[in-house]
């Protein structure tokens, strides 16, 4: 089963929604049998990548209200988090330009898997409010995953990759995404947004039954318990 994921490094629903795929995931049993795959979209390209204006500026900036109300708008998103055991904090969040970020993954994609480093962009930026749209932070990041910083020094610096992602932002409008999360599975059906966990269950199930897969057995009990094997028995 393949589920490609249009997403936002800034979004806080994508993150939520990431959570929620992967314990439907696993809560389903097709832990294994699911290929993720991660797509780039940006929320706003036109951010400045040395801003200093904060998440609560930006929002009121663009819904035109105080400080206060966009303070108490995210009130809602911070109580969704905490259901899938996320601890945002938006008072340290700042507005940022996530292209540097989404061309590091497609180029981490080169070297194997990115589950890893899309964890850690994420929570680097909502749990501890680091800025992702820095280079020295990108480095930081990419190291405590077990990339080369010398090698990622270099993508940073020039615009490798950049087509990838605009490739990644038009084939998806093109599949009709409007706004991340967005999670295509088979390249047959479409979940948008941090949907009620069921949702994500019921599809995985739909699509298994169509691929004829079946999940993995939920084992039971002591493993050290009498059994016999081609090699010996345990008593």
């Amino acid at each position: 089963m393949k589920i490609e994921i249009w997403s936002d490094y800034v979004c806080p629903f994508c993150y939520i929604g990431k959570k929620q795929l992967e314990k439907a995931i696993e809560d389903t049993g097709f832990s294994g049998q699911v290929e993720l795959v991660y797509k780039s979209y940006q929320l706003d390209p036109t951010t400045p990548v040395d801003s200093n204006v904060s998440v609560y500026e930006s929002l009121a900036k663009k819904y035109g209200m105080s400080l206060e109300k966009a303070k108490e708008m995210t009130l809602g998103v911070t109580a969704r988090a905490k259901e899938v055991g996320l601890n945002y904090d938006f008072s340290n969040l700042m507005e940022e330009n996530t292209l540097k970020a989404h061309r590091l993954v497609k180029w981490a994609e080169q070297q194997g898997d990115v589950t890893a480093l899309v964890e850690a962009l994420l929570h680097s930026h909502f749990i501890e409010g680091k800025r992702i749209g820095q280079e020295e932070v990108l480095l930081e990041i990419a190291q405590q995953v077990g990339l080369q910083r010398e090698e990622v020094a270099k993508i940073l610096a020039d615009d490798d990759y950049k087509n990838d992602v605009e490739t990644d932002i038009q084939e998806g409008l093109q599949l009709g995404v409007r706004g991340v999360p967005f999670f295509v599975l088979n390249r047959k059906y479409g979940i948008s947004g941090a949907q009620p966990q069921e949702v994500f269950e019921e599809t995985l199930r739909k699509v298994a039954e169509e691929e004829g897969l079946h999940p993995k057995l939920e084992m039971v009990g002591s493993e050290n318990a009498g059994v016999c094997t081609d090699d010996n028995c345990k008593f």
